[in-house]
């Protein structure tokens, strides 16, 4: 191995070790109660090598959720693979079942994730374009699965037939997300008012999708 190849190793070793310490201290202390100096200590490096390879506490956060999106990617080809499913509406059973599934695995990088699709954008001048079009490009990822269930349901006459497909996505991904994030912030509220756990108000959630895009009046 060259002395290049080696600088390059050791900066990509370095790279991860504060990534994965940014994870215990985000996940423990969550994003806002964070800083750059409890990540330093957490990777025992000093403050100015962690400035180094990150902009800001912000840019972390990215690749934090793009590992977050990949391996819910993953966890979607994985899913597409076992079930096969055969049908649009099999697909869409087949998404929603693995978002739910990715949020009992993973349940840190689902809420790094869902915090941020559920916060204003702020000011991302901190974080690098490659960190961030990667990011963006991972959800568009997930979004194209939605997207291609989508087409072949309005294809095979399944869904509705005038819908816009990559705008109907875009509303059932963020329904979707506000799903899950009622879900989660609401537990005892939904268990002690309406007497419904989360799996059951998410089952619900999921039928009223169904019918938004079939246009039946039931669920299927």
């Amino acid at each position: 191995m060259g002395a290049e190849e080696r600088k390059r190793l050791e900066k990509e070793i370095k790279r991860k070790d504060i990534i994965d310490a940014a994870e215990k201290v985000f996940f423990a202390n969550g994003y806002e109660n964070s800083s750059m100096d409890a990540v330093a200590k957490k990777a025992e490096f000093s403050k100015r090598t962690v400035y180094v390879y990150f902009n800001s506490k912000e840019q972390i956060y990215f690749e934090i959720m793009i590992r977050g999106y990949r391996k819910l990617l993953k966890m979607l080809e994985e899913g597409f693979e076992k079930e096969k499913p055969a049908s649009a509406l099999e697909e869409l059973r087949c998404i929603f079942y693995t978002l739910f599934s990715f949020r009992e695995k993973y349940e840190d990088y689902f809420k790094a994730i869902m915090e941020y699709e559920t916060k204003d954008e702020g000011n991302q001048e901190g974080v690098s374009g490659d960190s961030r079009e990667e990011c963006y490009r991972l959800g568009e990822e997930v979004l194209f699965y939605l997207t291609e269930a989508l087409r072949k349901g309005k294809n095979d006459g399944s869904l509705k037939s005038d819908m816009d497909c990559e705008k109907t996505a875009l509303i059932l991904w963020s329904f979707t997300i506000g799903a899950f994030h009622a879900g989660r912030r609401k537990k005892d509220y939904l268990e002690n008012y309406h007497h419904i756990t989360v799996e059951e108000f998410l089952e619900e959630c999921f039928k009223l999708l169904l019918r938004l895009v079939t246009g039946k009046e039931r669920g299927v």
